[in-house]
């Protein structure tokens, strides 16, 4: 075989990797992008947790193709960049805002969450979604307050006790 062919089977293999490893993939149509806005953007992914690549559509198709998922085969057509989530959302939010800011200049295309397809629409969707650990934080907190309350009359129900005992105690005194 030739080297170029070991090549693009390591480069698969890594691509395959990548999202196996990855809570998210989502893959955008990156066109018309300066220099100056990819550093950009690829400091955005970095700061959220995100990693954004560009690697050759057909090495991508085979990667998914791979793992049994040929759903990304029409959107793996163009310019498209990859983008690995360390979570659910965070890839989703990430571009969409960047699809946002820079106009035309980025087109959502798909998704890969759950072991799942998830179309454009459901791209939009994710990325206004918590954060699984938004979600958490807010499950703990509705958890949290009725557990505070229960301790505050508890320590009320204590004072009291303590209270009318204390009077108790100063009649006989008296």
């Amino acid at each position: 075989m030739s080297a170029n062919f070991e090549a693009k089977k390591v480069v698969v293999q890594e691509i395959t990797d990548k999202i196996n490893s990855s809570k998210s993939v989502v893959l955008v149509d990156y066109n018309k992008l300066t220099v100056k806005e990819v550093s950009e953007l690829r400091n955005k992914c970095k700061q959220a947790g995100c990693e954004y690549k560009v690697y050759k559509n057909t090495l991508v198709r085979k990667a998914f193709n791979d793992l049994g998922h040929s759903d990304f085969d029409s959107d793996l057509n163009g310019p498209t960049a990859v983008v690995f989530g360390s979570d659910e959302t965070a890839a989703a939010k990430v571009m969409l805002a960047a699809s946002k800011e820079l106009e035309d200049k980025i087109v959502l295309k798909s998704a890969y969450v759950d072991g799942a397809y998830v179309d454009k629409a459901g791209v939009k969707a994710l990325a206004s979604m918590p954060s699984r650990e938004e979600l958490v934080a807010k499950m703990l907190g509705s958890m949290q307050a009725p557990l505070s309350n229960f301790v505050g009359v508890l320590n009320n129900l204590v004072a009291g006790v303590v209270r009318v005992l204390n009077g108790i105690a100063q009649q006989k005194q008296g």
